[in-house]
């Protein structure tokens, strides 16, 4: 690995560990949803889990949630590139759009822009603290990096809003599995 492929892991990683600590302490968006998307038992959490992301998807304006969906459907067909471009369109109009960021980071970080991947992801997690989507990308792009503590934390923080999601289950236990030395 080179000396500056090291800075920027290095980099990245303190950014999101930074953005991780200072989340812990904000408010919940919509309390009652979230409190039900995090019960462990009972089936209630899937209509709080739609419910959450209908609000979250929308912007507010049919001309940008129409973007949106340029952007998530570039995404969906691999052409990171055009999604990046409808997304920086996005946000560029919906600055406090929490979903935009969160979609942009993806974009970002699936084409290897993993700075700019960071930024959004912070962003979308300033804007809306309980962002488990963008706690979870946050998990994959740190692991990826090789700093398992810090995406350990990223998935757990996850798994507190929304103790569901089954992919950042089996991470956590594949980077605990990981952590002990042990084949899962």
């Amino acid at each position: 690995m080179s000396l500056h492929t090291t800075i920027f892991h290095s980099a990245v990683t303190a950014f999101a560990t930074l953005t991780l600590s200072a989340q812990v302490f904000a408010a919940p968006a919509d309390p009652a949803l979230f409190e039900t998307l995090a019960e462990k038992n009972g089936d209630a959490w899937m209509e709080a889990e739609t419910q959450i992301l209908n609000r979250w998807s929308d912007t507010g304006s049919e001309a940008l949630n129409m973007i949106q969906t340029r952007g998530e459907t570039a995404l969906d067909e691999g052409d990171f590139v055009a999604a990046i471009g409808h997304l920086t369109a996005l946000v560029d109009h919906a600055p406090d759009h929490a979903m935009g960021y969160q979609l942009r980071g993806l974009a970002f970080w699936l084409n290897g822009d993993f700075g700019p991947a960071a930024a959004d992801l912070a962003r979308s997690l300033e804007l809306e603290p309980k962002q488990y989507l963008a706690l979870s990308q946050l998990g994959a792009m740190l692991e990826e990096l090789g700093n398992t503590q810090a995406a350990t934390d990223a998935l757990n923080r996850s798994l507190e809003i929304h103790p569901h999601q089954q992919d950042v289950i089996d991470a956590v236990s594949r980077l605990d599995a990981e952590d002990n030395g042990t084949d899962i």
